[in-house]
Order: C-alpha cells, then structure tokens, then sequence
C-alpha cells in the first residue's frame, strides 16, 4: 500500500487538495482533522469544556467515530448520524484544536486512523501524521501559508456559503489555533524531518494539486 502523509497547519488548504490529489491518483482520501471536529461536536453536544481533559476522556467511551467513503467521497459519522456538515462549522474548528491536545483522544482515533492506511492507497492529512500516525508514509509533504492568506481564504469560504464572520477575528482564531497546535504537549504540529515543504501562499489550489501528484507519481517511477 501507499501512504501519503500531509501535515500542516489550519486553513493552509490540506483538505482540499489532498482530497483533490486522492481523485487524480485513485487513492482514498482521509481527513483525520474531521475525527477530532467530530470528538469536538460530541463534547460540544454535551455541553462539555473542550478543554477539559478529563470530562472529554469520560466521554469517549459513549462514541463511535466513523469515515465512510462512497465513490471516493468522504462521510463523517458520529454515534451512527452524519455530522459531516455540523463538524464544518466555525465552533467545531476551535473544539477539535482544544481536544486534539488530549492523549486520551488521540489514543481513541490512532488505531482507527493507522487500520484505514494499513488496507488502503491513503493520502491522510492532518497535523501529525508523517510525525506519528504514518512515519513509514513513502510520501510526506507539509503544506503551509501566511497565517494571513489562510485567514483570507476561510474568510472568502465562509462568507460563499452566506456565514456572517470577521476577517480580524479569523486571522486571530488561526494565529491562537497554531500557537496550541504547535505548543502541545502531545503531538505538536511540526513537519516530520524528511518532508517536503510545499508553501501555497502564492500558489493556485490547481498547483498545489499538481505538485502532490507530480510528487506521488515520482514514488511509482522509483525516483
């Protein structure tokens, strides 16, 4: 099987593209970052602190986190229901930054993560995976921008889809989101050392798709 691993930092475009890229190659796309929104909406559901480690641990035992693919797409499912839309919104983005930094959670969605790449040509993304989740990844990029561009572009996305939101707090939510990201105890955002840096602030999403395929197509000519 072939393992791509893309890490980055929040709004940088990983999704998108991976997603993209898994399309051109014929691989299954994996958004883990959805599997932490989704324990982030089960605590938020709950009315539960994101934060706090302990009452998000005790809760883990009453989900079930599930990806589902149908033609190649992907499906988020909490406790059996699809959240795939609910774990997109501004509130559940924060949510998964607060319980991503709790080994307990981590530890609920690592084997479930590791058995999808095991049985399946994956490109998986998130912000640990060519540290953690893939280290044996034959492909591992870390796809970054200005935190500024990325507050830009998740600006432009929400206000397309009619969510009324401020660029300055965006921007601010991104700078916090990546300080926590990085500066966690468990797992902290870094890029793994043989990864390629793929900077997209000036870049297309077009080139940016490009540039993974032309990077995965490299590892089925043995280069």
């Amino acid at each position: 099987m072939i393992n791509i691993a893309i890490d980055g930092p929040a709004g940088a475009g990983k999704s998108t593209a991976a997603r993209k890229a898994a399309e051109k190659l014929g691989f299954i796309y994996v958004d883990t970052g959805a599997l932490y929104r989704t324990v982030g909406v089960a605590a938020l559901r709950r009315s539960i602190a994101t934060d706090d480690a302990q009452k998000v641990a005790a809760m883990l035992p009453e989900i079930k986190a599930e990806l589902k693919f149908k033609d190649g797409v992907q499906y988020v499912f909490l406790n059996d229901e699809d959240v795939s839309k609910e774990i997109r919104l501004p509130e559940a983005s924060m949510a998964a930054s607060n319980v991503s930094a709790i080994p307990a959670v981590r530890a609920f969605l690592f084997d479930l993560q590791k058995n999808i790449a095991k049985n399946n040509n994956v490109i998986m993304d998130g912000r640990d995976i060519g540290t953690v989740i893939l280290p044996d990844a034959q492909l591992k990029i870390f796809l970054t921008a200005s935190a500024e561009v990325r507050a830009k572009r998740r600006y432009d996305e929400l206000c397309q889809k009619g969510t009324p939101v401020e660029y300055d707090a965006l921007l601010e939510e991104i700078k916090h989101r990546d300080y926590n990201d990085s500066h966690r105890a468990v797992s902290p955002l870094k890029a793994a050392p043989d990864a390629v840096l793929v900077d997209s602030s000036d870049m297309t999403l077009d080139e940016v798709v490009d540039k993974i395929t032309e990077l995965a197509k490299k590892l089925g000519d043995g280069e």
